[in-house]
């Protein structure tokens, strides 16, 4: 069997195209560009019938080296803890104050593009500090 060489990483969301974007912003990701055959994401999603229109986005690393977001609408709202998180890592290498100093500095970012900031996990001996966060829906990832 060959081995995987993609991953996908798939979100459950109310709004799928205010959701990718956020997460454009906050991992430097894009829109890959539309459909063979459209000049525009707006006429792909003009040729859906009118159930599947916003029903789905996407999202890559430019790099091609990070996983593809795929954001999809589902009808249920977000009722309990995420099972599965992103971690987003800003303070890899640090240590103590400049560690803090990183967290504090991306998590003012991310609540400028509507992000909130749940709790500050402080370094207890055997992990580093790391920041709860949850994105524009309330799905929980860390700044770590």
């Amino acid at each position: 069997m060959p081995p995987i060489r993609q991953v996908q990483v798939t979100f459950d969301c109310a709004e799928p195209e205010r959701v990718a974007r956020f997460w454009c912003e906050v991992l430097g990701y894009v829109v890959p560009p539309p459909p063979e055959g459209y000049d525009s994401w707006d006429a792909f999603e003009r040729s859906l019938p009118p159930e599947r229109q916003g029903a789905a986005f996407v999202c890559m690393d430019p790099s091609g080296v990070g996983p593809r977001l795929y954001f999809q609408r589902v009808p249920e709202g977000k009722v309990v803890k995420n099972r599965v998180h992103l971690d987003v890592r800003v303070g890899t290498g640090l240590v103590g104050e400049e560690r803090l100093a990183a967290l504090e500095a991306e998590c003012a970012r991310l609540v400028a593009l509507g992000a909130r900031r749940k709790r500050l996990l402080r370094a207890d001996g055997v992990n580093e500090s790391c920041m709860v966060m949850q994105d524009v829906e309330g799905n929980e990832f860390c700044l770590d």
